[in-house]
């Protein structure tokens, strides 16, 4: 199975939203990590798919290489137990995806910089431990503690997105919020959206 749908936003924006929406348009969704009863292949169960992206991408070329069971994922990064791997921030990779699936559809699911960070921050340890301790592009070790360290970041991020595809017709960036995201991502894809909601909301933000 070809790869036809990869989000690059960062967590908390509106990645799980995402994930749903695509599943009940009918897409096999793989989002942050493999679950049970997802992939026919129990070798992948609890695989994270940042890292099947680089397992992927160094041993075959190709970061879908893994990815048989499914056609799209929502949330590439890995920022736990000491890794921190981001391939929405990786050139290398992303035009490597373009090479080996020529139909994939980019979207960058995003917010407003200042409410990301905030939801980033109630998000268990994500913004007090995870991100300043890790080494992340765009974001060194040491910071991201802080809202005006995060915003900075998540505001280079999707300016670098904007760069690397400068209009072209294949990526799509939206904001979660809006209320004609789901009109515009199912433009975009060419297939309907039949749901479209709020998912994985912070329990001490109404935001997620």
């Amino acid at each position: 199975m070809s790869l036809l749908v990869v989000n690059l936003g960062l967590p908390k924006s509106g990645t799980t939203t995402l994930a749903r929406a695509l599943r009940r348009a009918g897409y096999k969704v793989a989002d942050h990590r493999i679950r049970q009863g997802q992939s026919a292949n129990d070798a992948h169960k609890g695989k994270f798919v940042g890292a099947m992206m680089y397992r992927g991408y160094f041993n075959t070329g190709d970061p879908g290489a893994e990815f048989d069971d499914f056609d799209a994922v929502t949330e590439v990064n890995l920022i736990q137990r000491g890794r921190s791997l981001w391939p929405q921030t990786d050139f290398g990779l992303l035009d490597a995806l373009r090479k080996h699936h020529p139909e994939v559809r980019f979207l960058a699911s995003s917010r407003d910089p200042a409410e990301l960070s905030a939801s980033m921050a109630a998000w268990t340890n994500l913004g007090s431990h995870r991100l300043p301790r890790a080494a992340i592009p765009g974001l060194p070790a040491g910071y991201g503690e802080t809202d005006a360290e995060r915003i900075k970041w998540i505001e280079g991020h999707y300016a670098h997105l904007r760069a690397i595809f400068a209009n072209d017709p294949v990526f799509l960036e939206f904001d979660v919020a809006e209320e004609a995201a789901p009109k515009k991502i199912a433009k975009h894809l060419g297939r309907p959206l039949p749901w479209w909601g709020r998912a994985n909301a912070n329990a001490k933000r109404k935001a997620g």
